[in-house]
């Protein structure tokens, strides 16, 4: 399982921050949309806002927007599968609200210069 996310934003390092935190069997692999591998598989059909959002890719499957973040969260086991609950309110809704934060997340959590490095004991989580 894959998670693409934009490596120069604030929110989205915190966003990989909090899953490496919680993902302890080490199922999520990471790789910034800015890199290669994002480049080589994320299929030029996908939303033109996806440099704007998380997407997750699963068996094959991508995901994005609120999509792919409760997916992502309830793949976490745990407390965190009963995210799959805020699949009932409809996705219109649930995307309008990514969105809104998506359109305003480096105004409220900062812009990265560069792609971070992961720790020594991260790297084999994450592709280029």
């Amino acid at each position: 399982m894959l998670i693409y996310y934009d490596g120069l934003c604030g929110l989205c390092d915190r966003f990989v921050q909090f899953v490496l935190r919680r993902d302890r069997a080490g199922r999520y692999r990471f790789a910034p949309l800015q890199g290669r591998t994002a480049q080589e598989r994320v299929p030029a059909t996908l939303d033109p806002r996806t440099s704007q959002t998380v997407l997750f890719e699963e068996g094959g499957r991508f995901r994005v927007r609120s999509d792919a973040a409760l997916a992502i969260l309830s793949g976490l086991g745990g407390a965190w599968r009963l995210m799959t609950l805020l699949r009932m309110i409809p996705r219109p809704v649930r995307d309008a609200v990514y969105d809104l934060v998506a359109d305003n997340r480096n105004r409220w959590f900062g812009r990265r210069a560069a792609c971070r490095v992961p720790e020594p004991h991260e790297r084999d989580r994450f592709l280029p």
